[in-house]
């Protein structure tokens, strides 16, 4: 058993729910090595989630890029858990108001960040728990991030209900294949939360956003999903699941 601390990887840590994760994991003393492709500076990355944490650039997307931020993680100690938050809408119609189909290459686009990016990270993420000690049996845990979109997908979201369709798919099948290795994999679906990406909304947009959950009626707290994923990591039975965070919220077709 190496008697160095276990290791967590968060990636897409520079946005609101990686952030808060990561700095949850962090206040309960674990090793964290934060991950994203945009750049963070040494004194910035402190300053967002406290001391302790390591921050490492890189695409979600790129084998060398992930492969160089796991080695670094290994290098820390046993990779015990992965927390995979990266994800981007690509707003737009199969058809559009001019006639204009949905350019292929921008829903590949779509695919490679949400769904491609997903499993990219767990595989390896996966190969590197499999080389653990068993604590109990287990080797490792993967939380992976939906959204209600996968069954909610509104006008304009196809190509991003499609990529977290995908992941949701993935979810019980990865749960089964790595289960001789003792890795365990879940996923969170969020609802509409209060990231950095709504913040650039006035207050209006995001008072009509909160007023369709139906409750409590206000948009999704990070800090909310930090706790899920936190629990997500450490409960043990818990394997094979995707879990609405939502609010009870059911999006409307517009």
């Amino acid at each position: 058993m190496s008697d160095k601390s276990p290791v967590y990887v968060v990636t897409g840590g520079a946005g609101g729910l990686g952030g808060a994760t990561a700095r949850r994991l962090a206040d309960r003393g674990a090793t964290v090595v934060v991950t994203d492709i945009v750049a963070v500076g040494e004194t910035a990355a402190r300053a967002r989630w406290g001391e302790g944490i390591t921050f490492v650039q890189g695409d979600v997307c790129s084998e060398t890029d992930l492969a160089g931020v796991f080695d670094i993680a290994a290098d820390l100690g046993p990779l015990r858990g992965l927390v995979h938050c990266p994800g981007k809408g690509f707003p737009r119609r199969i058809v559009d108001r001019e006639g204009i189909p949905f350019p292929l290459d921008q829903f590949e686009n779509a695919l490679r960040l949400n769904l491609v990016g997903t499993f990219n990270a767990l595989r390896l993420a996966a190969a590197h728990m499999a080389g653990n000690q068993p604590d109990e049996g287990e080797r490792g845990s993967v939380v992976m991030t939906a959204s209600v979109a996968a069954w909610d997908g509104q006008m304009g979201q196809i190509a991003y209900a499609a990529a977290k369709s995908g992941v949701v798919g993935m979810t019980l099948c990865a749960a089964r294949d790595l289960s001789d290795l003792g890795i365990r994999v879940n996923t969170i679906a969020p609802g509409i939360f209060d990231t950095p990406l709504l913040a650039r909304f006035d207050a209006e947009v995001r008072d009509r956003l909160a007023a369709t959950v139906t409750f409590p009626r206000r948009l999704g707290d990070p800090e909310e999903y930090a706790s899920l994923a936190d629990e997500l990591l450490h409960n043990r039975y818990l394997n094979g699941e995707v879990i609405r965070l939502d609010g009870a919220i059911r999006m409307a077709a517009r």
